[in-house]
């Protein structure tokens, strides 16, 4: 036989089929009359490198293509990337910087030209890097959120939706990124809980020597107060209907309003009111119809209508202000608090309530059918705890504000003349005509110009499913029809309404279907200490080191080993470890049995062994199926890495290996060697690479590949060899145990007494615990054997002689254990059975199952009872 390296090497392996699959155009799919089975990629901003939840959400879509290519459905996983507006204008501003460029002294023509160079040269990266974990897409679908036709679907969703009354533009409080220089959507808001200062402040009333306190955490915007406002029955207040006060500092005079919006227990009872800084200071003015000063500029400096600190930065002027405020004994006192305060999700700037004229989407309408079909699980969530979170949100749904003030992404198709007109049109000769039919006016020689503004990066994304087999360009084209809806998405519950919730409400609107049926909703991967994986910490891995490191497949099965659905993923290197560990464990295997010399013999010793093996191999296929169609990914690949490791690594080569020197009979090399390669086939979704290069190294001359081989079928089974198999396997630990604990030699052959009803598995395997325990032919009896070590196997009793003095105080005292045990256990079943809830909502076979095991129990204890009374 063919000897093989001690070593596999990973990389070129890696390298080796990854190249061999793509030019078999393996991952490559068109329609034709086989199933569909389609995934489409959670696009990766364009400026993306390969992170840890990339590593876990790609292994996990992959784990599901490849099975579904092996089990003959037409398999395509669609790539791609996102033009991620915020994140990729950043970095090109960031690039111009360096070269001494500002944006704001370029034409946005001359900017874009920058952005298109820099996505051009670093957008494929990560993409690229996907390749190294073994991600079986079609790369030639791949797909960009800014390519002209996905591009030209977004704008005309724009139009359709707006026509259809859907779009409206308007000045609205929206969440302000300072340092994005953006609006954002809600959701784009993390509120984190921070420690802040109360600041309590009293105001003059005018003509008075009377004062009115208030308390607030942002003191930097009393400069644009324009009011006070009291509850209409809080008996503190009422004398002062009428009155005026006078903001500090400033000497402003603002009313003293009363409204039932205030809680009269909160605080003073009294609330400053800021009209341009905060929502429901907002809605107050507009009831009250009161002035909106803004004292903010975009960049959170303050404006000239501040008056004061003009052109300082908003936290700075908070300590300045807190200062002078002092000094002219305004300032009460200061508390020490906690409260929640929004983050811009992207740039993690503190976000500014602003008031601003942007574009946005009603979603009251819209939203309808994206709630009833996944609390009617036509889409399920994975897991479905996410499905309460989910209605919340979706029967709280704000209209979505869809302008952002950036260069890079898709500019809004609206357009304005000189009188402030606006229409929406997909091109410039398309809104003059607009403007002929809107406005009954000739616009062939007036000055038009179009909107600044792009549309939010989600408006896009939203499209997705869509719009990557081109729906909106051709709606009854063969694409669109074969794969939509798609089959499984995988991503992370933070942008479950982000992107999940808007793709299932685009695909109504748009297909008058689902988008996908199932939503595998992923854990957050955390470090050792339960910290969110981040370069800013500094706890996050490389995840191309760690496959330099521990192989592709190594770091797939460390990222599975501990990532069920939903739930948070407590990584640790050592995983990738265990998962490189066992790649190497499967190479030894192949190297054993490849190392083997065949002879034909008509005397086939195995058989027995063939049967249990192929029993407990259906089992196994049983168990993973129903783990693939509960996506408990996790569950399958551990049982699967059990299995490969004890019962066919450690046990069954055990069984059939041949003395050292001899050969194996021709049909158990052909049995291992066809049991070696459906465990490779159950292995290939998780680990491509090394079941690939085993598949082909266990026969030579093979022209096929694992990555199209049919996925193995489930077939019957027999329990009762199954049980059989696993009782032979502790008969053995027993004699080895008491062999080790003795300290005696592997060559020593030891005498077994077996003292048992049911002889029948003795006789059946009899040959096989003695070639492999190595003791001489099994004996029965009725009665204790004096001397020797007694092993309760079930309600089977084993005595080893090992020719050593027995310790019977030490004997007595492990059974003793044993009984105590066995009191305690018994005790805790019928402790279930007299539960009559549990009697009474059981299934009837865990019912049964829990009398087995007292009854089983019970024999056990009084077999313990009387091998210590005869001691």
């Amino acid at each position: 036989m063919q000897e093989l390296p001690k070593n596999l090497d990973h990389s070129e392996i890696e390298a080796k089929w990854y190249k061999h699959w793509l030019e078999k155009k393996y991952f490559k799919s068109v329609p034709d009359e086989r199933e569909p089975y389609t995934i489409v990629i959670p696009p990766p901003n364009v400026t993306g490198v390969l992170h840890m939840g990339h590593m876990l959400n790609n292994t996990i879509q992959d784990v599901l293509i490849r099975k579904a290519r092996m089990q003959g459905k037409n398999a395509c996983w669609v790539p791609g990337t996102d033009h991620a507006s915020i994140a990729t204008e950043a970095k090109v501003v960031n690039l111009l910087k360096e070269q001494g460029i500002s944006k704001k002294d370029i034409t946005r023509e001359k900017f874009l030209e920058h952005a298109w160079v820099w996505k051009e040269k670093y957008g494929g990266i990560i993409l690229k890097q996907l390749e190294k974990l073994g991600a079986s897409c079609d790369w030639d679908r791949t797909r960009f959120t800014m390519e002209e036709d996905l591009s030209e679907a977004v704008i005309d969703v724009f139009i359709d939706l707006h026509k259809k009354g859907k779009i409206y533009r308007g000045v609205r409080m929206v969440n302000w990124d300072p340092k994005g220089l953006t609006a954002v959507s809600d959701e784009e808001v993390i509120h984190k809980e921070v420690n802040s200062k109360l600041f309590y402040v009293r105001y003059q009333i005018q003509d008075s020597d009377e004062w009115i306190t208030i308390a607030t955490t942002r003191p930097e915007t009393i400069l644009g107060d324009t009011a006070i406002c009291v509850h209409p029955d809080d008996e503190r207040y009422k004398h002062l209907k009428g009155k005026f006060a006078i903001v500090p500092l400033i000497d402003r005079v603002v009313p003293i309003i009363f409204d039932e919006y205030i809680d009269i227990e909160f605080g003073t009872g009294a609330l400053k009111v800021t009209p341009a800084h905060d929502i429901n200071d907002y809605n107050l003015g507009i009831k009250h119809n009161l002035e909106v000063i803004d004292t903010l500029n975009p960049d959170g400096t303050l404006s000239e209508k501040a008056q004061l600190y003009v052109g300082e930065d908003r936290f700075a002027v908070r300590k300045k202000i807190a200062v002078d405020l002092e000094e002219k004994g305004h300032l009460v006192k200061i508390e020490e608090i906690k409260n929640k305060v929004g983050y811009s999700e992207r740039t993690d700037a503190v976000i500014e309530p602003k008031l601003s004229m942007q574009w946005f989407l009603k979603m009251d309408e819209l939203s309808k059918p994206a709630l009833e079909n996944v609390m009617n699980d036509n889409i399920q969530l994975i897991p479905d705890k996410f499905k309460n979170t989910y209605k919340h949100w979706m029967e709280n749904v704000h209209d979505w504000c869809i302008s952002r003030q950036l260069w890079w992404g898709h500019r809004i198709p609206a357009w304005y003349d000189e009188k402030g007109n606006v229409v929406v049109a997909k091109t410039e000769a398309d809104a003059r005509k607009e403007f002929e039919n809107k406005f009954n006016t000739q616009h062939s020689t007036f000055s038009i110009t179009q909107d600044e503004d792009v549309l939010d990066t989600w408006f896009s994304s939203w499209l997705w499913p869509i719009s990557v087999f081109d729906g909106f360009k051709k709606p009854d084209g063969a694409d669109i029809n074969y794969y939509y809806p798609t089959n499984d998405l995988v991503t992370a519950p933070e942008i479950l309404f982000f992107w999940v919730a808007r793709m299932i409400i685009a695909g109504y609107e748009y297909r008058n279907e689902k988008p996908f049926s199932n939503v595998y909703l992923t854990g957050i991967v955390r470090d050792k200490q339960g910290r969110k994986m981040s370069k800013s910490l500094g706890n996050s891995p490389d995840p191309l080191d760690l496959i330099d490191k521990y192989s592709a497949d190594g770091v797939r099965t460390g990222m599975l080993f501990c990532s069920p659905a939903g739930n948070d993923l407590p990584f640790d290197e050592k995983l990738c470890e265990q998962g490189r560990n066992f790649t190497n464990k499967i190479w030894n295997a192949l190297r054993l049995v490849k190392g083997w010399e065949t002879e034909e013999s008509a005397n086939n010793i195995n058989q027995d062994v063939f049967v249990w093996f192929e029993n407990k191999l259906e089992l196994l296929k049983e168990n993973l199926e129903k783990s693939y169609a509960s996506y408990r990914l996790s569950e399958a690949l551990i049982d699967l890495y059990k299995f490969i490791w004890d019962d066919f690594c450690s046990w069954y080569l055990e069984f059939v290996k041949p003395p050292y020197g001899e050969k194996i009979d021709a049909v158990s090399y052909q049995k291992t060697v066809g049991y070696f390669e459906e465990l490779m086939k159950l292995l290939h979704p998780f680990m491509p690479f090394i079941s690939e290069e085993i598949y082909h190294r266990l026969n030579e001359e093979r022209t096929d590949d694992i990555c199209v081989a049919a996925y193995p079928a489930i077939h019957a089974y027999d329990a009762k060899i199954i049980q059989e198999g696993e009782k032979l396997k502790e008969v053995i630990s027993a004699i080895r145990d008491v062999r080790n604990k003795n300290g005696l030699s592997p060559k020593i052959t030891m005498t077994v007494s077996v003292q048992a009803t049911d002889k029948a598995i003795y006789n059946k395997y009899g040959a096989l615990i003695e070639k492999i325990a190595n003791i001489h032919p099994i004996k029965f009896t009725d009665s204790e054997v004096a001397n020797a070590v007694s092993q309760l196997i079930q309600t089977d009793k084993l005595f080893i002689e090992t020719g050593v003095q027995i310790d019977t105080e030490s004997e007595k005292k492990k059974i003793q254990e044993e009984i105590e045990y066995y009191k305690g256990f018994i005790a805790s079943v019928e402790k279930k059975l007299g539960n009559e809830k549990f009697v009474a909502n059981a299934k009837p076979e865990i019912i049964e199952n829990e009398r087995k095991k007292m009854a089983d129990g019970q024999s056990k204890l009084q077999s313990l009872e009387e091998s210590l009374s005869k001691l």
